[in-house]
Parts: structure tokens; C-alpha cells; sequence
């Protein structure tokens, strides 16, 4: 529902702010006094193209901003969260800015939104009747929509489109199978040599890491021992080896503390150079001893190296990624399956098709049995609605094999006069007869629309007397489950509403401006009576007017 709408700098507008309530609202003024102008705005916040013409003369920008409660519409709120654009909770802000120089900007809950989002959000928030733009009404998804709701048959429309879905893509599957028979069997057939293959090599990462070490560690293995033998030779075992020299010099300088005891710390640091060097020499020795010269060891893994290389070779990959090649080779095996995994796909192929038909019919007998009561029921409201010998049909054209939605696309059709053929709804031309149909079918599927809040527009061009009463029950009716707001010039329908606002206009400071202005009491008896009496407004006219608004009251 709109909970409130803020305009800036629109059109004559300077500044206006609304709070919406429930029920039925009626928006009335003198010709000329801009009533559309909060339809154009509300138009501009649900995603319309605008231009620079709407902004204010003399403004930099345009802004509109219209906050709605959401709390009764969880499909939308699941839009928002998917689209990352919720907002408090149970409350849409839409805010559009349009500067002069014509660009524009969109906003839900405060976040940048296209236009396509501003209008996919206003789709499911309101619905504008007349010569503008949501009317849904027109749509042949919504139209659908409707038929099945009004048929109590939504939850088998739902079912019917999950099991054609299903059923399409184990068609598409079986189709591809079967074409391409001879090429899946050949594929299918090298992937398991392939798979054969990579098995046999019984390839694991951990151990080529494994191999690759102990075999640079044995292909070197002579110069690693040459290294270990010289570095014990020139510590240990040559005649001017360094652990030689070095006693030497330890027994020189033991000596010498006898007459200078300063070459303790001396000493103290050559001795402890002389155990590290003597552990070398111990870990040498003890490296030579455990380090493997195998030649058939090395051959052995010379030839595991090389058939892992030939292998990642074969199927351009690193070495480090031939699992993986198998898993891929795996999976795709699993996609093509076998033989009779064909004909297991033909069988349950059949089975969802039955399944699909058998339910499409029993939804294409629920919609047949209410597309005559709503059509009767539409009908019938046309013809108090100052369209006499018009009437409403809804189309059922058959599918040869149907699809998502059933066996059939719907199509509401309208005859404007007695023996004229029906059209689609779509190509009605007058906007007041578009409005006025639309009030019908509104009221007819009252308990399955989804939309929260109407508005109507030149709802009622063209009638008056009880044609126009007949219309503002219709709304006033519509009120108790909708929010519902109409621009209208007949006292008939303002009187019948639960709220009525004033649209006028004004010359200040030499500028025109627009007001809108809450009616209670006297100033509603006022205004009822000025659409009633014209310029002269007289005692009679303002009882009639008081009598009009009690009455229905």
C-alpha cells in the first residue's frame, strides 16, 4: 500500500507531500487544475521515462519519492533481498531525480536502481488504469494470471509448469543421445580407454612430489659423495687437515695462559670450533653411510617419471593435474551414460509427458468452466458501466503440444457494441472504455489480484447520472480489500469515496503552482457541491451535495 509520496519541482508542483490511507480516495479540481500531475509523478517514481519538461521551470531537478508498506507482499520482499536492494523492514522507498538537463536517477531503499528494477518493484506495487502506463491488465501473463487465480487452479498452473519443465529437459537429453548415437558410442568408448589408462598409472600427487625429490637425490649421487668424502679429508684425514691444525694451536694457547690468563676466552672459542667442526664431521661420515647409489632404483624411477610425462603429455596437462583429467573423464562418462540409460530416458520421457498431459487438462477444464462465469460476470458489469450490448469474452486458443503454462494461451477479448466481433483487450482505443473494463474485471477477480493499489483515471469519460453512482459503488466496493485512488470529475463517484482531496492551482509571485489540499466536512460539501452547480453555487445545491455524501456514507 502508499504510505506517503514527496514531489519536488514538478511540473507546477514547488512542494508537496502526501500521507496515503486505505480505502477509496477521490482526487477532484477544476479542468486544468493538474489531477494528473500525482499520476505522472507516481508514473516517473515507478519507472517511466521522463524528460527535462518535467522539471519546474527555473529548477536544477525533479524528485519524487513514494514509500510503500510491503509487509503483506513476501514475493516482493524476496525480489529485493535477491536483488540486494531491502530496505527496512516491510517498507519500499522508490526515488526518482530528474535534472534539467534531462538524465536521471533511480533509487529503491535508498540504493541506485535502473529504471527496468523501478519498474519491475512498480509492477507489483500499483496499477494505473486510463491512458497510462501499469495497466497489467493488459498482459497476457497477468490476464493468465487472473483466470487461474479466479479458478481457484494456481497451485495445478504452478505444478503444470514444474512438470514441463521437467519433461523438456529430459527431452533435450534424450533427443541429443539419440542423434548422436554412433558419436556418443565412440566417445564413450575412448573415454573408458582413456579412463583405463590414467587408472593403470595409478598417478597421486603425493608421490610424484615423493619421486621427484628421491630422484634428483639419486641422479647426483657421486658428486654427493665426492662432496662428503673431501669435506671429512679436509677436516679429518689430510696431513694439514683442519682439525689437526687446530689441536695445535688449542695445546699452543693452553701454554700460553701460564704466563697470560687473557687467552682463556681465546681458548674457550677455539675449543668450541673445534667440536662444531668435529660434528661435521661425524654427520659426513654418517650421510656417506645411508645415502643410496642403486643404479636399478634409479633406473626404476627414471621409467616412472617418464610415464607419467608421456601421459601428461597425452592429455595437455601438467603432471600435477592428471586426477583431475580422470575425474573429468569420469564425470563426462557419467553424462553419456550407456545404452539402456537411453532407454530409461525414453521411458521416464513418456511417463512425464502423461504426467504433464494429465494435469494440463484438468487445469484446461478449470479454465474453460471460469472463463464463461468471469466473462458472464464482466459482461454483465459492462452494461451498467455505459457500454450497453458491449461485451467481455476470454479466449482459449489450443497449443498443439502446450508448454509451460498449459494447452492453451488466454486472451481477454471485448465487444464494444451488440454483433461487433470481439478484440483483444490490448487494442480497445478509448481509454475511458480501457478504464472502465478494467474496473470490471478488477472487481470480478477481486479476491485474486495481487497488486495493492489501483488507480483510475478518466474511469469515468463519457457518463453520468447512475452510471456515474454505479461507478463510484464499484469503487467505493473495491476500497475495502485495495487501496484505491481515482481522478474524477462527477460528484456521483467523489461522493462515494472514503477520502477526498482537492487539486487546484494558483498564480504566486507571478509562477503557477499546484496544492493539493485534505477535505473534511464542510470543504467536502463544498466541493461536491461546485461539481454539482458550476460557477453559482446555491443553498439547494450544497443540501444535495450533503444528502449525496450521506447517503453513502
Amino acid at each position: 500500500m502508499l504510505k506517503f509520496l514527496s514531489i519536488r519541482d514538478f511540473v507546477i508542483v514547488s512542494s508537496l507531500e502526501l500521507d496515503f490511507s486505505s480505502g477509496f480516495t477521490a482526487l477532484t479540481g477544476e479542468t486544468g487544475a493538474g489531477k494528473s500531475i500525482l499520476i505522472d509523478a507516481l508514473s516517473l517514481a515507478l519507472g517511466e521515462r521522463g524528460d527535462a519538461s518535467m522539471v519546474r521551470n527555473g529548477c536544477e531537478r525533479a524528485e519524487i519519492a513514494a514509500e510503500f508498506d510491503v509487509s503483506a507482499l513476501p514475493k516482493l520482499q524476496a525480489w529485493l533481498l535477491e536483488q540486494e536492494l531491502a530496505g527496512d523492514e516491510g517498507i519500499c522507498l522508490l526515488r526518482r531525480v530528474l535534472d534539467a538537463g534531462g538524465r536521471s536517477r533511480g533509487f529503491i531503499n535508498g540504493r541506485s536502481a535502473t529504471l527496468q528494477q523501478l519498474r519491475d518493484a512498480g509492477e507489483q506495487l500499483l496499477d494505473i488504469y486510463g491512458q497510462h502506463a501499469h495497466q497489467s491488465l493488459l498482459r497476457p501473463d497477468v490476464q493468465r494470471s487472473l483466470l487461474d487465480g479466479y479458478a481457484c487452479a494456481a497451485s495445478e498452473a504452478e505444478k503444470v509448469a514444474s512438470l514441463y519443465r521437467d519433461w523438456q529437459m529430459l527431452r533435450r537429453r534424450r533427443v541429443s543421445l539419440s542423434e548422436n548415437a554412433e558419436a556418443v558410442a565412440a566417445e564413450r568408448e575412448l573415454l573408458q580407454f582413456q579412463r583405463n589408462e590414467l587408472e593403470g598409472l595409478g598417478f597421486d600427487v603425493a608421490e610424484w612430489n615423493t619421486l621427484q625429490e628421491d630422484y634428483a637425490r639419486l641422479a647426483h649421487a657421486a658428486g654427493l659423495l665426492e662432496t662428503a668424502a673431501f669435506g671429512i679429508e679436509t677436516l679429518s684425514e689430510a696431513d694439514n687437515a683442519c682439525l689437526a691444525q687446530l689441536n695445535a694451536l688449542t695445546a699452543r694457547l693452553r701454554d700460553g695462559m701460564q704466563h697470560d690468563a687473557s687467552l682463556g676466552e681465546t681458548l674457550r672459542m677455539l675449543e668450541s670450533a673445534q667440536a662444531e667442526l668435529q660434528e661435521v664431521v661425524y654427520a659426513l661420515r654418517h650421510y656417506q653411510q645411508r645415502l643410496d647409489t642403486d643404479p636399478q632404483r634409479l633406473r626404476d624411477q627414471e621409467l616412472r617419471i617418464q610415464s607419467v610425462m608421456d601421459a601428461a603429455r597425452k592429455y595437455r596437462v601438467a603432471p600435477e593435474q592428471l586426477d583431475q583429467a580422470l575425474q573429468r573423464i569420469v564425470e563426462r562418462l557419467a553424462e553419456l551414460g550407456g545404452d539402456a540409460d537411453l532407454a530409461e530416458l525414453e521411458q521416464q520421457e513418456r511417463a512425464l509427458q502423461q504426467s504433464y498431459q494429465a494435469t494440463a487438462q484438468k487445469l484446461s477444464y478449470a479454465r474453460k468452466k471460469s472463463a464463461e462465469k468471469l466473462a458472464h460476470e464482466i459482461t454483465a458489469a459492462m452494461q451498467t458501466l455505459a457500454m450497453p450490448g458491449g461485451s467481455f469474452a476470454v479466449a482459449l486458443f489450443p497449443l498443439a503440444e502446450g508448454n509451460a503454462y498449459g494447452l492453451e494461451t488466454i486472451e481477454f477479448q471485448v465487444a464494444a457494441n451488440t454483433g461487433v466481433p470481439p478484440r483483444s483487450l490490448a487494442k480497445v482505443a478509448s481509454g475511458g472504455e480501457l478504464s472502465r473494463i478494467s474496473l470490471a474485471i478488477q472487481v470480478a477477480t477481486t479476491q485474486v489480484a495481487s497488486v495493492p493499489t489501483l488507480i483510475f483515471d478518466e474511469v469515468d469519460s463519457g457518463i453520468g447520472g447512475r452510471v456515474a453512482e454505479i461507478v463510484g459503488n464499484l469503487l467505493k466496493k473495491l476500497g475495502k480489500d485495495y487501496q484505491v485512488l481515482c481522478v474524477t470529475h462527477l460528484p456521483q463517484v467523489a461522493a462515494a469515496a472514503d477520502q477526498q482531496w482537492q487539486v487546484s492551482k494558483a498564480v504566486e509571485n507571478g509562477i503557477t503552482l499546484s496544492h493539493i489540499d485534505v477535505l473534511e466536512g464542510v470543504q467536502r460539501v463544498e466541493e461536491i457541491a461546485r461539481m454539482l452547480g458550476g460557477v453559482k453555487i446555491t443553498e439547494t445545491t450544497r443540501k444535495h451535495a450533503a444528502e449525496m455524501l450521506a447517503v453513502s456514507a
